[in-house]
């Protein structure tokens, strides 16, 4: 080889790894330029067809928190509820949550169908959501919403999974956003909606306008689910409408960004393979402990109806007041969410967002001013995208193989809902109308949250520091896998 002779030029094995792979690739795809017209033709029509999983998410939350609008509207007297029955009527759902997730995204990732799991799931809870509108006690209640937790589970973590099998490490951030923005625009739009049907539906056909929303919405999530089979994408090796350089494109993609085959990693050691990787990777179980007090942070978000309502307007109003404060935090998710992708930063960008919420928490605390307390809510919600980039930081983490991401993604999401079922009790209305200590345990959720990532933080450093020492000690020259601070 070169290398032997002194007065030669030479080439460094990895010199000649990359030149050969740009030479292959040259080969496959036609060319450098070829292949970038091609990739952007092709993240477009993937963008098109994964877009569809944003209208998922914003009936999945619509469906999951329509129930506190009909609070404001005679749910708790029809359905005779006391005391602290209405949270337990919310945190049930994230039971339901915890004992699914990790077992459906196992199976999302065996069969390689997200195109009829997913939709057969919103079928099943669209469903469950029509028959809310017919309970009348509380146990009816209980029933409805622990199922309609257990199989909405599937979605999320899913969906994140999903996306983690189509797009790069530095790709996935603003693609987990727009998924979120979901949830948020479910948020406001839900509340205009909730406002439209609670106002004109009561009486009709003898029926209350609360148990409207639920026939409605209902329905119209069962419909969507439809027509989803035929948008949705598979797995790149399943998906029937790319074309072959598509297929290969997508493929190549995932190995040039791991350093290693996405599909072929799937498959080795077993079904259950991927789950005893998560469970013994203390990585693992720190990130779903921080996802609590991430998400305890974020337990107004079920409340914001009663938080605009102490505001001192009217019902429908109040309903309406809901909208402009998560409006502005989609914009925010998603602006901040693809300025993180480009860093490929975590850390700052997940706490800056934190340190926010803090200030509007402190803003609640300290008066009962209408215009004050109405900005700091504006201050509390684009926290989600602290929210947002913890999802996104935790897919980054554990990248390969995809047998152990899928189950670390639904196990943290399942853990996570301890906070919710935590939350669901933060806001006692005995607490309000001021709510200080509610605001004050979000507060406490945020500043663990912030020192939880920089112990994290920390560590993945070390970790790149010796995989870079690694490679210097073996005479690699191309960097290869880093961790994403």
């Amino acid at each position: 080889m070169a290398s032997d002779h002194s007065d030669a030029v030479s080439i460094s094995p990895s010199q000649e790894h990359v030149e050969c792979k740009e030479l292959d690739l040259d080969i496959e795809f036609g060319g450098t330029e070829a292949r970038n017209k091609l990739e952007r033709k092709f993240l477009w029509k993937l963008d098109l067809h994964m877009s569809m999983l944003v209208l998922i998410s914003i009936l999945n939350l619509i469906d999951r928190n329509n129930i506190s609008a009909a609070r404001l509207r005679g749910l708790v007297t029809d359905l005779h509820l006391e005391g602290q029955q209405f949270a337990t009527m919310l945190s049930i759902v994230y039971a339901g949550y915890i004992i699914t997730q990790i077992p459906s995204n196992m199976f999302l990732n065996y069969i390689g169908k997200p195109s009829l799991y997913l939709p057969a799931c919103m079928v099943i809870w669209g469903v469950i959501t029509v028959l809310t509108g017919i309970i009348t006690n509380f146990v009816g209640a209980l029933l409805t919403r622990f199922f309609l937790g257990f199989v909405q589970a599937a979605f999320f973590p899913g969906a994140v999974f999903l996306i983690s099998k189509w797009y790069k490490r530095g790709e996935i951030g603003s693609r987990v956003a727009i998924l979120y923005c979901g949830n948020l625009i479910s948020n406001a739009f839900g509340a205009l909606i909730a406002s439209g049907i609670l106002a004109n539906m009561d009486g009709v056909r003898g029926e209350a306008a609360w148990r409207w929303l639920f026939y409605i919405e209902g329905s119209l999530t069962i419909a969507v689910a439809f027509f989803a089979v035929f948008v949705l994408p598979d797995f790149p090796m399943t998906t029937k409408w790319l074309t072959d350089d598509e297929r290969r494109l997508a493929l190549k993609r995932m190995e040039e960004d791991a350093g290693v085959g996405d599909q072929t990693e799937t498959e080795k050691g077993g079904f259950g393979y991927g789950l005893f990787l998560a469970i013994t990777d203390w990585k693992v179980w720190w990130f779903a402990i921080l996802s609590v007090a991430q998400v305890i942070a974020m337990s107004f978000i079920v409340y914001f109806p009663t938080l605009t309502t102490t505001l001192g307007y009217n019902p429908t109003v109040s309903l309406l007041l809901v909208a402009p404060p998560w409006v502005y935090a989609v914009i925010f998710t998603y602006v901040w969410s693809r300025h993180s992708d480009k860093a490929r930063e975590r850390f700052f960008h997940m706490n800056i967002p934190n340190l926010i919420s803090i200030i509007g928490c402190l803003i609640s605390i300290s008066t009962t001013n209408t215009a004050a307390r109405y900005l700091s809510l504006f201050l509390v919600t684009q926290s989600c995208s602290a929210h947002v980039l913890m999802i996104t930081w935790n897919s980054n983490t554990f990248a390969r193989p995809p047998s152990k991401r899928a189950v670390c993604l639904s196990l943290i999401n399942a853990f996570q809902q301890l906070g919710n079922i935590l939350g669901s009790y933060v806001w006692p209305s005995n607490w309000g109308p001021t709510y200080q200590y509610s605001f004050a345990i979000v507060l406490a959720g945020n500043v663990i949250a912030i020192t939880m990532t920089w112990i994290l933080r920390q560590h993945l450093k070390t970790l790149n520091e010796k995989l870079e020492e690694k490679e210097q000690e073996q005479g690699i020259k191309e960097k290869g896998f880093r961790y994403v601070l």
